[in-house]
């Protein structure tokens, strides 16, 4: 495989860390995982202004030669290189700070790595599979400004996906100090009850998802109402349907909860709309 680290396209063996960085040591960094369909980077307006955003947060000086432009550009000859332009992929762009400092940093400056492995199709999929989840409850997700970004420092998410592989699920969910359901290891959440379909707000600590963000805006294309309100795990057994949703598998109907079987008909639905939506984006080069 071929490596874009720092607009440099290497192989594995020619790339080299510092023993001191801060993406190592620190967990000091954010990245996009992005999905590349019919040879264009889905909702990519959306991931590069919640990168953006991400590393004004966590203060990483952002380049002024950081256009959305440059950005794609760098991600598009990474995909060349290992020729997957003309394949679906899932590309990684993981931002750190350069090394400096211990927990205060010398310096501010970003470093990136973008990596990208090949999809088996560029539309979006429900799994064959029979999907079941389940709640992890050893470690709360907080609810606070970093708990909306995706995070280098993943450790909450790397122990509920162990929970969930130990247990023979396919993914679990979260919850907050509140007893709140937030969202999975891997994925945003959404419960359909009627024609409505909620998913738990940012304030309880949920990861501000490209899909779960287009959903809100159009689920009301066919005719389901979607709302941000908070979720118990009582809630999710009075629920039609349960949806987890990310930007590379799409939306994935969920079949059982605990000992409640789930309806998929308006989850697929969903995945049609989808589809679609992802047929007709574009990357307006005006904005």
């Amino acid at each position: 495989m071929v490596y874009n680290f720092n607009g440099s396209l290497l192989e594995s063996k020619q790339i080299e860390l510092p023993v001191d960085n801060r993406a190592l040591l620190y967990g000091d960094g954010v990245f996009e995982t992005i999905r590349y369909s019919y040879g264009k980077l889905l909702f990519w307006e959306d991931h590069y202004f919640r990168l953006m955003a991400s590393l004004r947060i966590i203060r990483i000086r952002i380049p002024v030669h950081w256009t959305p432009e440059y950005l794609r550009d760098q991600i598009h000859e990474t995909l060349e290189a290992n020729h997957l332009e003309k394949q679906p992929a899932r590309v990684r762009l993981t931002v750190w700070r350069k090394p400096g400092g211990r927990y205060l940093p010398d310096v501010h400056d970003p470093e990136f790595l973008i990596t990208c492995h090949r999809l088996i199709s560029d539309e979006y999929e429900a799994p064959e599979n029979k999907v079941t989840v389940d709640i992890y409850r050893d470690i709360f997700k907080p609810a606070n400004l970093l708990s909306n970004l995706k995070l280098i420092g993943s450790q909450l998410y790397v122990m509920a996906s162990i929970f969930a592989d130990e247990n023979g699920l396919y993914d679990a969910l979260l919850i907050n100090d509140a007893k709140q359901v937030v969202e999975s290891s891997k994925s945003n959440l959404f419960a359909l009850y009627g024609t409505e379909v909620v998913t738990p707000p940012l304030t309880s600590g949920a990861l501000r998802g490209v899909i779960r963000q287009r959903l809100l805006k159009a689920l009301p294309d066919i005719g389901l109402k979607a709302v941000e309100k908070d979720l118990t795990p009582f809630d999710l057994l009075k629920a039609d349907e349960l949806w987890l949703t990310n930007a590379i598998v799409g939306i994935v109907p969920v079949h059982q909860y605990r000992s409640k079987e789930y309806s998929t008909l308006k989850a697929l639905a969903a995945l049609r709309l989808l589809n679609e939506l992802a047929r007709q984006d574009t990357f307006d080069l005006s904005f």
